[in-house]
This record gives C-alpha cells, structure tokens and sequence, in this order.
C-alpha cells in the first residue's frame, strides 16, 4: 500500500480528520511492522481554536504544528502519556489531527507484550494506549509521515459516510465552541472507539 502523499494533508483539517477513517498508521519496530486502521481522530484547527495546544500562540511545545503538513506532533500529557498528531493545513497555520483510535492489524503479539498484557479491545483504543502500543513517544516528534521512516500512514479502504459519526471532542478545556464542537469522527459501532 501507498503512504498518504504531502497533498492528502494539505487540505481542510476537518477534511483530513474525516478521511484518515480507514487509512493504517503503521510503526516499523526492529524490522517487525506494527499497524492498526485509523478509527476515531479528532481535528485541532487555529489559535482561535480554544482547545488547539496553539490557543495560546506559537511556543516551543506547538512548533511543529505551524510547520509543513504531513508531520508528526507527538506531545506528552500528565507526565506518563505520549500522544500522536499529525499535522495538516498550511504551514504556519497551525492545526493537527489527533490519532484517537485503532483498530490492531499487523503486530498483535508486540503490540500485546508493549501494552503489559491488557485485553486486545485495549490495545489501541484510546490515544496513549495506541502510542504505547506502537512505541511512540516524542523521539516522533517532528517527523515526516511522508518521507522514509518508522512511523507513517498507508492509504487503507475508505469508510462509507453512512458508517462515520462525529461529535463533541473527549476531555477538552476551553470556551463553549470549543467544547461542542463536532470535530470528533469515529467510525459508528467499531469496539475499538477510545471509551
């Protein structure tokens, strides 16, 4: 399969986020694929955007998001969780889809010894499980998805919009926009949507 060209992420943020749906995030881990199918993502877009990490303006922690689109945006949250973004739009406008979700393809065994026995259902279903399970920590950061590497995206089967649903985005702060915001997708009734 083809990786996603600099192109596919160079577009509407809510457009990327809806169409990542079905495309495989793979990690290649000592010769060894691992890879699940993209289920649940969230879109950040602006500094008007009270949610967005670049709410607050251009810092060293959100640079990458004001870079080229198709790269990396891995940040770590409460002092124990890496999560993976990847970001879209125009450079200098800073904007970025969270990886939410996978469905686990290639690579259960590692994926199972990473995440220290959990349950396949939770392998991947939530953004610090899936970074976890796949070996992604900030190290990432800043890497291009589009180039040769260990982390990248391969177009996968596209989801029918019959079977995508959206909604307000899990566990932001910010105003009222930002909270009901409908820029969750997630595909409707797959078990491994993040709780």
């Amino acid at each position: 399969m083809a990786r996603l060209s600099r192109e596919f992420y160079a577009r509407d943020t809510l457009a990327v986020a809806r169409d990542l749906l079905g495309q495989r995030l793979v990690r290649l881990l000592e010769g060894e694929r691992l890879s699940g199918r993209i289920v649940e993502v969230e879109a950040y877009v602006g500094e008007t955007d009270r949610a967005c990490h670049a709410a607050c303006g251009r810092t060293a922690r959100n640079a990458v998001m004001y870079g080229p689109p198709g790269h990396a945006y891995v940040y770590f949250i409460y002092g124990m969780h890496h999560c993976l973004n990847v970001v879209t739009a125009d450079e200098d406008f800073p904007a970025a889809v969270l990886i939410r979700a996978l469905e686990p393809v290639e690579g259960l065994a590692t994926m199972r010894r990473l995440r220290q026995g959990r349950p396949d259902r939770e392998l991947t279903s939530g953004p610090a499980k899936l970074c976890q399970a796949l070996a992604i920590d900030r190290t990432f950061n800043g890497l291009d998805l589009c180039a040769d590497g260990p982390l990248f995206i391969e177009a996968g089967p596209p989801v029918d919009d019959a079977d995508v649903e959206t909604g307000p985005r899990v566990g932001v702060r910010g105003d009222e926009a930002a909270l009901t915001a409908p820029w969750r997708f997630f595909v409707r009734g797959n078990p491994f949507v993040s709780r």
